[in-house]
């Protein structure tokens, strides 16, 4: 590529149609339905998620429908495409789950090729999962033409003896029973009725920690985030954003106007003041290089130190999701901090307005409410959310501390190169107070793929060692994981880190003020341990192939096309 030419020069828009020479384009876009007056109004893409393996995603079709109708009636020509998902939920504790990652990228890349290779001028995204949020992001900063995101929304929750309850609910069940707290029949009541209909997963885990950063970054409708799945306001919402993406296109905004380096630190504020999910470490960051943001795993750290926690949300507190749009919902919760000073106003959004622009017709959170906690008496003073380094994590851990008491753990690990053998051992009551297990060999070359860890975790937390027992992987874990976990150890082990090289009753010690996570093993008996250990081959096979072999460090947000931009 020449010197300062860039992938949008290159690019040729739908308005290639009206010349003769695209006589044969014309004619197969006529079978869709197109006619003469048509070929005069921009092409947009609808692409959504949309399947029927999840509930966070079996609802998108109709919505992609209503994302259309948006478009025509503001006077586009839209055309709805699909790119495939993986629910984290349905995968956990299976070997499907090493795919769950991995399928950001395969997201990210399809929508990019669909929307670049039909000349799209703009496009909706719409998902409802995990991995298809930041995946649908990444595509939308690396195609460069004006977008907007919107998700699907929120699961309701279930209910059960007047009680809410979610997903997690049922993997914690699992490690009730087996601790002999409930029966396999109260299992089973809590498996039927937790999960009621479509949307993400209802507490502040993944779906709605990505949800809420992306509103918060200006690239959704305000207010949109929140928005349970199943209300009407949801269908509201991406007939809007049909129509929204037509205003960015006319007056000429892209996502480089939008995501800008304030717009990640207002998504950073956000995710820390409301306890959102580890996961977003890894993609916030693979978003920001996408977007070709300055954006590093220490600035974590740094809006970890300045922003207080305030929202009494699942998994560690008492409220789901819904009950946070029934306060007020995010965008409320986003004027309660711009008016006092944590956000960014001068930030450009999707809706052609600023940030405090957009605020200034927001609503206040709701008298009476009980999510949202006063600033001046947070449920933490600092985020929940910490980059843990020392011998054993040289490259940075991610530690979510939300509701952990103990600030400190020292114990005895004990050691496992796969998630199945620590399942084992902590069903048969061989993991005890004080220990620290150890999952590795589960980061993105190891996994590959970088698997969760919500079935160990969850289990754990329900035979009550939730804080007694801390749990340390080069893997990661789920946005409904609680308890004293660190995930994300950075060198993993497939790259020769040091957790490769840490025994069975080695002690190890994790510590929230320090921000530490350390082994007390000496230089000169890794030096033995590391010339004694054989790292095992990557794996070379298919797409988990491709990916263990050009995934980076999860410190560095886990991306496939870790190159210079200048380089392309």
């Amino acid at each position: 590529m020449a010197d300062g030419q860039t992938q949008k020069d290159l690019r040729i828009r739908s308005h290639v149609y009206d010349g003769m020479v695209r006589a044969p384009n014309r004619s197969l876009m006529r079978a869709t339905g197109m006619k003469d007056e048509d070929f005069k109004k921009p092409l947009i893409g609808v692409i959504s998620a949309w399947a029927e393996n999840t509930p966070c995603n079996l609802h998108l079709e109709e919505l992609g429908k209503l994302a259309k109708k948006g478009v025509t009636a503001a006077g586009g020509w839209p055309v709805q495409f699909g790119t495939i998902t993986v629910s984290d939920g349905i995968s956990m504790g299976t070997p499907g789950m090493r795919f769950s990652l991995p399928s950001r990228d395969v997201i990210a890349d399809s929508i990019e090729t669909a929307m670049s290779g039909h000349n799209c001028d703009a496009f909706v995204a719409i998902g409802g999962c995990d991995k298809n949020m930041p995946g649908s992001m990444i595509a939308i900063a690396n195609t460069e033409i004006p977008a907007i995101f919107v998700y699907g929304g929120t699961i309701s929750p279930g209910k059960l003896n007047g009680k809410d309850i979610d997903l997690v609910s049922v993997f914690e069940a699992v490690g009730q029973w087996n601790h002999k707290d409930i029966s396999a029949d109260e299992v089973r009541a809590i498996e039927c009725n937790a999960c009621p209909g479509p949307g993400g997963c209802g507490g502040m885990y993944t779906a709605n920690t990505m949800a809420s950063a992306i509103e918060a970054m200006g690239m959704s409708l305000p207010g949109s985030a929140s928005h349970p799945a199943v209300f009407d306001v949801k269908k509201r919402d991406v007939e809007e954003a049909g129509k929204a993406v037509m205003n960015l296109l006319e007056k000429g905004i892209y996502p480089k106007d939008i995501m800008t380096r304030k717009a990640f630190e207002n998504a950073l504020t956000v995710v820390m003041a409301l306890g959102g999910s580890t996961n977003s470490v890894l993609h916030l960051l693979a978003i920001a290089h996408a977007a070709n943001v300055d954006l590093t795993i220490d600035d974590f750290n740094k809006f970890q130190a300045k922003v207080p926690h305030i929202a009494d949300l699942k998994p560690s507190g008492q409220y789901v999701f819904q009950d946070l749009y029934e306060a007020g919902g995010v965008e409320a919760v986003m004027k309660y901090l711009y008016q006092n000073g944590y956000l960014h106003g001068d930030c450009l959004t999707v809706t052609g307005k600023t940030v405090a622009e957009n605020l200034a017709t927001a609503p206040d959170l709701t008298p009476g409410q009980k999510v949202i906690m006063p600033l001046e008496h947070p449920k933490r003073k600092d985020g929940p959310l910490m980059i843990l380094y020392g011998n054993l994590a040289p490259e940075g851990a991610v530690a979510k501390v939300a509701g952990v008491k103990a600030r400190r753990h020292v114990g005895p690990a004990k050691v496992f190169d796969n998630e199945e053998d620590a399942i084992e051992a902590v069903l048969a009551d061989k993991v005890v107070n004080g220990d620290v297990v150890v999952v590795r060999y589960v980061g993105p070359k190891g996994g590959p793929g970088m698997p969760e860890m919500l079935s160990l975790s969850g289990m754990l937390v329900g035979k009550g060692q939730g804080e007694s027992v801390a749990l340390l992987t080069d893997g990661r874990y789920s946005g409904g994981t609680h308890g004293f976990v660190v995930g994300h150890i950075a060198p993993e082990a497939q790259d020769g880190g040091p957790i490769a090289y840490l025994h069975t009753g080695d002690e190890v010690i994790i510590d929230q003020d320090t921000k530490e996570i350390t082994m007390s093993v000496s230089e000169a008996e890794l030096a033995k341990r590391k010339a004694a250990t054989t790292i095992p081959p990557l794996y070379t096979r298919g797409v988990l192939g491709k990916y263990a072999h050009l995934v980076s460090s999860s410190s560095k947000g886990a991306i496939t096309d870790f190159w210079k931009k200048d380089e392309r």
